[in-house]
Formats: structure tokens, C-alpha cells, sequence
């Protein structure tokens, strides 16, 4: 599957950068935005799994823009880590209740603030951080690559792997065909959308190869969704 992506808000270059630094080194695609308006644009864009985002921004503040994203149907999804110099506690508790998910005040540990981030991550994407992953009869491991139904191993190629990765890390949620190219092709590689179809079509052969139910739902004009 593909690496999750962070959208990093922060104004300060030399913070932007370190942060940006230490992400990659991670292992995670990066994003930057300098200004609160930046951030919701390149929010829509770049479909991050989680947002880094600095307290005191010029114009809109991260507490506004924290809110925005979590009123957004799916932004209340994505979670936010606020950044802040403000070390008192009614701050914090004004910017967990605005929605952010974890709240980490300056100056902070680069390496506290990446366990956090895979905290967030281990919620949010759990097989991107290498948890077992199941639903009903099925189930799927990230390190070893395995794939079994009702204990029976199913295999899979690295595509249609991804594709599974990917629907088990959000039951019931619908993916366009677009955000499935994003997350199991990458961002940075033309694939027409019509592949999609293909190989979820070679999925659910594959996971109805000893029997059993289709579990993944077309929803017309929309995508498609687990269960």
C-alpha cells in the first residue's frame, strides 16, 4: 500500500523543513503549507492521512483551520496534531476540543513528536504501520504479506494486496476510483482510472475462490467500499 502522507503547517522555513526532514526519513510522503488557506487547499488536494499544524499561523489560525477540517466530511477522519508554544492548560484544552487529536507544545522532541505521529497512524492506518488487519472472515498481515479467509490462504498480487490493505483499514467507507489510484498507485503515477476496476475485479475473484460471499459493494457513480 502506499506510505501514509502528512500535510505539514507550519510558517516558521527552518520548522517546516525539519519536520519535513524527519517525516521522509520516516518513510511518509510530505506535503508543506505555509498559510492557513494554503493548508485547506492543499488539504483537498494531497488527501493527507494526517495534519501537523502549528498553532500561530499569519491570517487564519490553526485552531480555525483545525476546525474547518474536522467539519469537512473527511477531514473528522484525518488526525490532526497541533503544534503550540502555548503551554498553559486551558490551551491545550481549547485545542483538543476544537478537534485535534494530540496536542504537542514548543520546543519538542523531534523523536516524542514521530512517536506520535505513528500513534496517530497506528489509529487512523493501522496496516501502514504493520498491524494484522481483519474483517468478518478475512484477514491481512502487512509484514509477511499473507492474506487468509476463514483460515485459508488467499493469494494475492501486489496490487490487488494494496487494494485489500487499503478497503480493511476503513470498513464501510466508500473510496472513489481516484483516491484508490492515490493511496495503492501513488500520487506521482498515471494510471487511468479504468485500471481500478480491473483489478478489483481480480480481487474479489481471488477472495471467492474457496467460496463465500463478495464483500466488496460497488456504489454506482461513487466507488467502491468493504462491506
Amino acid at each position: 500500500m502506499a506510505a501514509p502522507h502528512v500535510l505539514i503547517v507550519e510558517d516558521e522555513a527552518s520548522q517546516r523543513e525539519i519536520l519535513a526532514y524527519n517525516l521522509a526519513a520516516e518513510g511518509y510522503g510530505v506535503t508543506r503549507a505555509e498559510t492557513g488557506d494554503e493548508a485547506l487547499t492543499l488539504f483537498r488536494e494531497s488527501q493527507p492521512d494526517l495534519v501537523v499544524l502549528d498553532w500561530m499561523l499569519p491570517g487564519v489560525s490553526g485552531i480555525e483551520i483545525c476546525r474547518q477540517l474536522k467539519r469537512a466530511g473527511e477531514g473528522r477522519a484525518v488526525p490532526v496534531i497541533m503544534l503550540s508554544a502555548r503551554t498553559e492548560e486551558q490551551d491545550r484544552v481549547r485545542g483538543l476540543e476544537t478537534g485535534a487529536d494530540d496536542y504537542v507544545t514548543k520546543p519538542y522532541s523531534v523523536a516524542e513528536l514521530m512517536a506520535r505521529v505513528r500513534a496517530q497512524l497506528r489509529r487512523s492506518r493501522p496496516g501502514s504501520v504493520g498491524q494484522t488487519l481483519t474483517y468478518d472472515d478475512i484477514s491481512l498481515d502487512p509484514e509477511s504479506y499473507r492474506v487468509h479467509r476463514d483460515t485459508r490462504e488467499i493469494k494475492l498480487g501486489p496490487t490487488e494486496f494494496r487494494l485489500l490493505a487499503t478497503f480493511m483499514e476503513k470498513p464501510g467507507r466508500v473510496f472513489s476510483r481516484e483516491q484508490l489510484l492515490d493511496r495503492v498507485w501513488g500520487r506521482d503515477i498515471y494510471v487511468d482510472s479504468r485500471t481500478v476496476d480491473v483489478h478489483v475485479g481480480r480481487l474479489r475473484k481471488a477472495l471467492g475462490v474457496h467460496g463465500g460471499a463478495d464483500p466488496i459493494r460497488t456504489v454506482r457513480g461513487a466507488g467502491y467500499s468493504l462491506g
